[in-house]
């Protein structure tokens, strides 16, 4: 343990609550200083929590070199006023996390450059009071896009500065369909409710945050479980990976008019979500992945009918995307749309397949992966484009890693387990804990803080989608407004995974 903070070296990882330094403020900054000083850290959570006298500042922060985790704290009296000196000023990727916290609890940031909700006005549900960016000219216009969209797609509201049909500023309002689920892992006592709750925060990433919910449970609780079961695990989010990966690569070429790429890629989707469906009965995966265990062991018929498909789609898959990326139309459309330079990409402290299309190199497989991933190959792959040709190229290379990984990992499993779920975990009281997952947008991120009892009393998520939005409303800039639909594809990022 540093005297600043304590480090956690695995992922889950849990900590005793006392045992987290609590800093004063001015040095809390300068710690925070030092350890973003590195761009091999990042900041993985940054959050209050109110008690009667204080709020409870708990941050975590994630260096890739050691694939380790600094945890530490600081505390505001609510005596002292809800104002404190914004870090973002000096470190722009926190903008996010303080202005969540403001929006939530009305603390203010001083010299905070974009103090705006994430989700909601402060302290306020009513949408229609959002503080949106307003430039006065008679030369240019604006235009309002949803907040209801076609299709089952959540809501949302898109609002553009325009000159002409140039692009020049988008905000993204979102908050229109808030579930307050954070709260219901709280109110919810069972661990089933809980792990079913956890697979419906994100329709399309199940596998992903149930996968890390479930690592935050087993780890509060103690629970050592057989590396077969983490393969498992891992060989599921894959395979959900896949299956999404694919679906936008169908996505991106209805954008853009090319309908064989679009029927293809969405009936090897198909295959993908209906070998999911074979081994647990949910295209999704909701129900594979439960505390302790599983109700759905991967037997070697499973095993050799998710070896067959993936085989299969991936040959087909190879010759389709051979053909999206050699063909002068499709390329005149997806090469220089939508940039997304690497300096914003830093900025933001974007995350997943967005940063890496935009040459950060940040994948949680590799810089703090889950257990049964040791021996599995993991190293992120890098583009520096930053265009809708990276994003779409970015997702046949995702692919092809995945099918690779799962045939590793089919390989290394021996059948020798068999682990039901438990619903009777004890959690070890007034601990904090921290789980990640490289789900298929990128970085998930869920802690919990149990009480002396040993109940969650409070809990915290972290979509991809939270550090991302932003990168999208600035690749759009400068671009023709007709070139949205294709730019907000390419990045794809979940309306309810970042209003929760």
């Amino acid at each position: 343990m540093d005297r600043n903070y304590i480090v956690l070296t695995t992922n889950p990882g849990k900590v005793t609550l006392a045992d987290v330094p609590v800093l004063d403020y001015a040095f809390f900054q300068s710690v925070v200083d030092d350890l973003l000083a590195n761009p091999s850290n990042h900041c993985l959570a940054y959050y209050a929590i109110p008690f009667p006298d204080y709020y409870k500042f708990i941050c975590c922060i994630g260096c890739d070199e050691t694939h380790s985790i600094a945890v530490f704290c600081h505390h505001l009296p609510l005596k002292t006023g809800n104002e404190l000196d914004s870090l973002t000023i000096r470190h722009f990727p926190l903008h996010v996390f303080e202005r969540e916290i403001h929006e939530q609890y009305g603390i203010g940031f001083s010299g905070h450059p974009w103090l705006k909700p994430v989700r909601f006005p402060t302290g306020s549900s009513e949408m229609d009071r959002y503080p949106f960016y307003a430039i006065e000219s008679e030369e240019l216009h604006e235009v309002g896009v949803g907040p209801i969209h076609a299709g089952i797609i959540e809501p949302g509201y898109f609002r553009f500065i325009c000159n002409g049909e140039k692009v020049l500023h988008l905000e993204i309002q979102l908050g229109y369909q808030h579930r307050g689920i954070e709260r219901l892992f709280v109110e919810k006592k069972h661990l089933l409710q809980k792990a079913v709750l956890a697979e419906n925060i994100c329709g399309d990433t199940a596998v992903g945050h149930t996968l890390c919910h479930v690592g935050l449970i087993e780890v509060l609780g103690e629970i050592t479980s057989a590396d077969g079961l983490f393969l498992e695990r891992n060989i599921a989010l894959e395979l959900e990976r896949i299956a999404i990966h694919i679906g936008d690569t169908a996505a991106l070429c209805t954008d853009i008019a090319y309908q064989f790429g679009q029927v293809v890629n969405e009936a090897l989707r198909t295959i993908v979500i209906n070998t999911m469906q074979c081994w647990c009965g949910n295209r999704f995966g909701k129900g594979l992945i439960r505390p302790g265990g599983s109700y759905y062991p991967l037997t070697s018929e499973i095993s050799q009918t998710i070896s067959i498909n993936l085989k299969e789609v991936l040959e087909r898959y190879l010759q389709i995307t051979s053909r999206i990326f050699s063909m002068p139309s499709v390329l005149s459309r997806f090469e220089g749309t939508g940039k997304l330079s690497s300096k914003q990409a830093a900025l933001l402290g974007a995350v997943g397949m967005v940063a890496r299309s935009s040459g950060i190199s940040r994948d949680i497989r590799w810089s703090h992966p889950l257990p049964g991933m040791d021996h599995v190959e993991s190293s992120p792959v890098i583009l520096h484009k930053g265009d809708v040709w990276s994003r779409a190229m970015m997702r046949k290379i995702e692919v092809e890693k995945a099918v690779s990984r799962i045939n590793q990992m089919l390989g290394q499993l021996t059948g020798d387990y068999h682990q039901v779920p438990s619903y009777d975990i004890v959690l070890q009281p007034s601990s904090l804990a921290i789980s990640l997952t490289e789900g298929w947008r990128g970085e998930i991120c869920h802690t919990a803080i149990t009480d002396e009892k040993g109940q969650i009393m409070h809990y915290k998520i972290k979509d991809p989608s939270f550090h991302n939005w932003m990168a999208l409303a600035l690749a759009v800039r400068d671009q023709e407004i007709s070139d949205f639909p294709l730019c907000n594809k390419s990045f794809n990022l979940s309306y309810c995974g970042n209003d929760i």
